[in-house]
């Protein structure tokens, strides 16, 4: 294993040595590449293991590829290559609840809320309202929320999605957060999907109440990106050698992360809307985003 008490990180393939083979008992390791992105699923057989490494049983996919649609031709497959993966995990699409986590006035906590501001909301659409350019389409239900932070709203993550579950009793959950990171070169390259749902921000030591399906019942499938990085990680990965205690550690987040996080919430956000209306095209599911 990689990982050391110097490292914070969400991602589960950052724990593990790429170039090992030996894992821990109840761990397995699937690799599978594309044109543009090399898939790396981690997968916690039971909650034994899961304990050994700090994560909740389930299945960890990262997709690795260069900056998320820095080249425009890359977009379709990229976008493809997550709506496929989350497809999977997915295991019905009947009534979807999409959730954005984090705090839109802070540029690298922005990933969730500026996602969920472009997902297709289709939950009010029906067969009646024939004067919604979406009416008389067979789509499933779709509902957003932007749950803000606690220090805005007062209220935990948790509690506010729970109270929206039992009105609009969605069949999965999908929450995007930003993420944190140990390695700087993950920093707008990687995406992380998984079936175990998400403690909103555990990576940077401020962890909130579990979303996942023991806590709220139903699925809860979470993506995200990374967008900041510890400086005692960062120390610890450049050095070899402990950072000194004393000093205070931060969070650092890349220069053009405005770029970086517009780039990663219109990939994450076309790929989900692809992924909940696969009967729409993408030039449609484009034109209404």
């Amino acid at each position: 294993m990689l990982s050391s008490k110097y490292s914070r990180t969400d991602l589960a393939v950052e724990l593990f040595d790429p170039d090992s083979n030996q894992l821990p008992k109840g761990i397995r390791r699937k690799l599978r590449k594309s044109s543009v992105c090399s898939i790396t699923e981690i997968i916690v057989d039971d909650m034994v293991a899961g304990i050994r490494i700090g994560k909740s049983k389930g299945r960890y996919i990262t997709i690795e590829t260069d900056r998320l649609s820095a080249h425009p031709q890359d977009f379709a497959e990229q976008s493809s290559n997550i709506s496929d993966e989350l497809s999977a995990l997915i295991p019905d699409k009947e009534r979807l609840l999409v959730v954005g986590l984090g705090n839109k006035s802070i540029t690298p906590d922005a990933l969730g809320p500026l996602s969920a501001s472009r997902i297709i909301a289709t939950r009010h659409v029906t067969k009646e309202n024939v004067g919604s350019e979406l009416s008389g389409l067979q789509l499933n239900s779709v509902s957003v929320l932007s749950a803000g932070v606690m220090g805005q709203t007062g209220i935990e993550s948790s509690e506010m999605i729970y109270a929206v579950c039992e009105k609009v009793q969605p069949t999965c959950i999908i929450a995007i957060d930003a993420l944190a990171c140990s390695d700087i070169s993950r920093l707008g390259t990687t995406i992380q999907i998984t079936d175990s749902g998400i403690s909103p921000g555990s990576g940077v030591q401020n962890r909130r109440k579990e979303l996942s399906k023991e806590t709220l019942g139903i699925p809860v499938i979470a993506i995200g990106v990374p967008t900041v990085v510890d400086m005692h990680s960062i120390v610890h990965s450049i050095t070899g050698t402990a950072p000194d205690k004393h000093l205070p550690n931060m969070m650092v987040t890349p220069r053009d992360i405005d770029k970086l996080i517009e780039r990663a919430a219109h990939l994450l956000a076309f790929s989900i809307n692809r992924t909940a209306q696969p009967k729409l095209s993408n030039e449609d599911i484009l034109s209404l985003m």
